[in-house]
C-alpha cells in the first residue's frame, strides 16, 4: 500500500506490516503485508493526525503447478520430433517464449511451462527434457566381383558395418550371397535406434544360352 502526503511524523495501524521506521516521510509505501483489512494514521511533527486509511488486500491462492503431456516419446532420432502439451488451455509461457497450449520440439532442449491465472498469480511446471540423437553415416555396399552374372554364379554383398545390418532381404549379417537378379540395400542402426539406408545395388544375373545339340551327318 503506498501512502501520499507530505511531513514527516509517525505511522500507526492495525493490522499485521512489518518493516516500519518509527518516524517516516510522506509518501511511503508499507511492505510485507498478508492479505487481511489494513488502517493507517499518520500523525505529523506538530502531532497533526491525518484521517485514517482503510485498505484491503487480499492474497489469491496460487495455482496448481501445470503439468507437461508428451505426444510420444522424448528421446528420438533427428528428423523426429514431439509435441508437448499444457495441462492448462490459456495463460502459458514456454521456457521456449511460445505461448500456445502445446509446442512443437524437434531439438535437444529442457523445456518447462509457467502458467499465469486471473489474479496474476503464477507456477512453473516440472522441466522436461527432450533429446534428440544423431542420425548414423549412410552406409555402403561393397561387391566381392561383377555385378553382372551368368546363371548359377554369385556375388557376395559387404556392408561398410560391421554390425547392425538389415538388408533388403531381411538377413541381418554383414555380408550376403547374391544369385538372383535385383536391387539390394542395407539398413544400418546404431545403438542409439537410430538408423540410415543404403543406396540400392543392382544386381543382374543373366539366363544360360541354350545350346541346339550337335547332329551328325553324312
Amino acid at each position: 500500500i503506498e501512502i501520499t502526503g507530505s511531513g514527516s511524523g509517525n505511522l500507526t495501524w492495525s493490522g499485521t506490516a512489518t518493516g516500519f521506521a518509527n518516524s517516516i516521510s510522506l509518501p511511503y509505501t508499507v511492505p510485507n503485508l498478508a492479505s487481511g483489512s489494513y488502517q493507517f494514521v499518520f500523525t505529523d511533527g506538530t502531532g497533526c493526525v491525518s484521517n485514517t486509511v482503510s485498505e484491503g488486500i487480499s492474497d489469491p491462492t496460487p495455482p496448481l503447478a501445470p503439468t507437461i503431456t508428451p505426444s510420444g516419446a522424448t528421446t528420438f532420432c533427428a528428423g523426429g520430433n514431439v509435441t508437448l502439451t499444457s495441462s492448462y488451455p490459456t495463460g502459458n509461457v514456454w521456457s521456449t517464449s511460445a505461448t500456445s497450449d502445446a509446442i512443437n520440439i524437434s531439438t535437444t532442449s529442457t523445456v518447462s511451462v509457467t502458467y499465469t491465472d486471473g489474479s496474476g498469480c503464477s507456477a512453473t511446471s516440472a522441466p522436461i527434457t527432450i533429446t534428440v540423437n544423431a542420425n548414423p553415416a549412410t552406409p555402403t555396399i561393397t561387391p566381392s566381383g561383377s555385378t553382372t552374372l551368368c546363371s548359377g554364379s554369385s556375388v557376395t554383398l559387404t556392408s561398410s558395418q560391421g554390425s547392425g545390418n538389415v538388408w533388403s532381404t531381411t538377413e541381418a549379417s554383414q555380408s550376403i550371397i547374391v544369385a538372383t537378379t535385383g536391387d539390394y540395400n542395407v539398413t544400418y542402426t546404431n545403438a542409439n535406434g537410430c538408423s540410415a539406408t543404403s543406396a540400392l545395388f543392382s544386381v543382374t544375373v543373366n539366363p544360360t544360352p541354350d545350346v541346339d545339340p550337335i547332329t551328325n551327318q553324312t
